[in-house]
């Protein structure tokens, strides 16, 4: 499994029609891999092979970090009712807009052992289905964005640094407590361990923020 470079507007490919797949082979199912890695590791919810350069109906969602769905050959069956919100995608770095998408969606598709199957989504999920199968027709969400786009990094740097500040002012506000820590190094030591086998598995959960990147 590898990061693949996730290619950004402007790159030709991005406004192709992917081609169906016919049968799953091991370099198909290598790129699925590839996919969810690159997905997680660029903190979106949503992944489709021509943004990582191949020209297949193929698509990766995970809006929980727990629930990881593909898709291959999708198209929507039903969809109804309305959602308007932000929404960001990972070819689009640092920006986002607002579009209006069904709120709830029935897609067919095959699994990755080329088994057909009827996914429902509302919500986000909805909204990350019809995000991506876009992708395999060549189509952008700034196509549908009502308005301008927003500059989202400068609003994602202020909220990093309010969020420093503040755990910067929760330390220095209890002088005992950080005290406290230092006469129980050892036991802080072990105590860290724990948390960190407990936080590690969450590391591939998709960063919550305005725009959701798909």
């Amino acid at each position: 499994m590898a990061i693949r470079n996730i290619r950004v507007m402007g790159d030709p490919i991005l406004e192709k029609t992917c081609k169906e797949v016919k049968e799953m082979t091991p370099r198909l199912k290598e790129l699925i891999d590839d996919m969810f890695d690159t997905m997680y590791e660029a903190n979106g919810v949503g992944l489709a092979a021509p943004q990582v350069g191949v020209l297949k109906r193929i698509v990766v969602v995970d809006v929980t970090g727990e629930d990881p769905i593909v898709l291959i050959n999708p198209r929507i069956l039903e969809s109804s009712g309305e959602q308007t919100g932000g929404e960001g995608c990972l070819s689009v770095p640092g920006k986002s807009g607002t579009v209006t998408r069904p709120n709830y969606v029935k897609v067919l598709a095959y699994d990755r052992d080329m088994k057909p199957v009827e996914l429902e989504g509302t919500e986000l999920l909805a909204r990350a289905f019809c995000h991506e199968i876009d992708h395999l027709d060549g189509h952008l969400y700034v196509e549908k964005v009502e308005g301008e786009l927003v500059d989202v990094e400068s609003e994602e740097a202020a909220a990093a640094g309010a969020l420093r500040e503040r755990q910067a002012g929760d330390v220095h506000g209890d002088d005992d407590a950080v005290g406290r820590l230092v006469k129980e190094g050892d036991a802080v030591d072990a105590g860290m361990q724990d948390v960190a086998a407990e936080v590690r598995p969450r590391l591939r959960r998709p960063v919550q923020q305005r725009g959701q990147r798909m």
